[in-house]
């Protein structure tokens, strides 16, 4: 399947608000900074993406238990989950004015001896240059993760297993879904978070 967006109005997903707040200085400097290395958008996206991926750090993997949430806090603290890096991305593209969205998949989740099913943040990105959405993920590459930037074959950290009940999601959702939100919000630390991750969407 190919990704698909939620809703053909394209301004949806240009947007900024007070989780995708592009308009932060920091945000737009960065923006700037990685727009005057490259020579085209594709070229932009793929280096927001690694920026995302490589120098913002995935929460767990450096244990630590601050959560963040909107755009800013992510790129401000270095650190954030799947979700979160999902959202600064977001932010860096729409601020040159590449549609991005929000992608989610169903994965297995081991926690305290207990297998579960959750929900992945990822992003889906529209390229201008080849007319086309492609899904994106900048959660981290760590151990066996890989995930790379490819216009035609993806590459995303996880590989779906259907026969374990895990669900892939191709619908680029505008906005970030309301429930994870809530998740981010509610949750004081991330060890608070990990025994609540977000089980259903609002979608």
């Amino acid at each position: 399947m190919k990704p698909i967006p939620f809703t053909d109005d394209i301004s949806a997903y240009l947007k900024e608000d007070d989780i995708i707040d592009y308009r932060n200085v920091i945000i737009a400097q960065l923006a700037k900074e990685l727009y005057k290395k490259t020579d085209s958008e594709t070229a932009y996206i793929k280096a927001a993406y690694e920026y995302v991926r490589d120098n913002i750090s995935h929460s767990a993997d450096i244990n630590e238990d601050v959560i963040t949430c909107t755009a800013s806090e992510v790129l401000k603290a270095g650190q954030g989950i799947c979700f979160a890096k999902s959202h600064l991305l977001a932010a860096l593209l729409r601020f040159k004015g590449i549609p991005a969205g929000f992608c989610y998949q169903k994965i297995s989740f081991c926690i305290e001896a207990l297998t579960i099913l959750v929900y992945h943040g990822l992003n889906g990105v529209y390229l201008n240059e080849y007319k086309k959405w492609i899904r994106l993920d900048p959660r981290g590459n760590t151990g066996e993760i890989n995930a790379q930037f490819s216009l035609d074959k993806e590459q995303l950290a996880y590989n779906i297993h259907e026969e374990t009940g895990e669900e892939d999601g191709f619908v680029i959702y505008p906005d970030p879904d309301v429930k994870v939100l809530e998740k981010l919000r509610n949750n004081r630390t991330r060890t608070e978070l990990w025994g609540d991750l977000p089980v259903e969407l609002n979608y």
